[in-house]
């Protein structure tokens, strides 16, 4: 399965709830993108909060779009991306 970064920005900052408001936000999203074969990794978040990171797998593009529609997410960038690992590169 290939694997994305994708960009989003948060003009007012990224609102999720604490507690089991943010935990219903997430499980939502997670639910709506199975939909589309679309599994959230992870996501790194700007310390003023207005943009995030987040890695994806997904056969395409358009279906990380169609998730984040869905979950009325933006996307500002949808980057496809491989694994480098510096410890391949350092022989000891």
């Amino acid at each position: 399965m290939p694997r994305y970064i994708v960009q989003r920005t948060f003009p007012d900052g990224l609102q999720i709830p604490p507690g089991n408001g943010g935990v219903d936000v997430c499980r939502t999203v997670i639910e709506q993108n199975t939909q589309q074969d679309v599994t959230w990794i992870t996501s790194f978040v700007s310390e003023d909060m207005t943009h995030t990171f987040c890695v994806y797998d997904a056969p395409t593009p358009e279906a990380i779009r169609a998730t984040a529609t869905r979950n009325g997410l933006p996307v500002d960038q949808i980057t496809r991306v491989s694994v480098l690992d510096p410890y391949f590169y350092v022989s000891g």
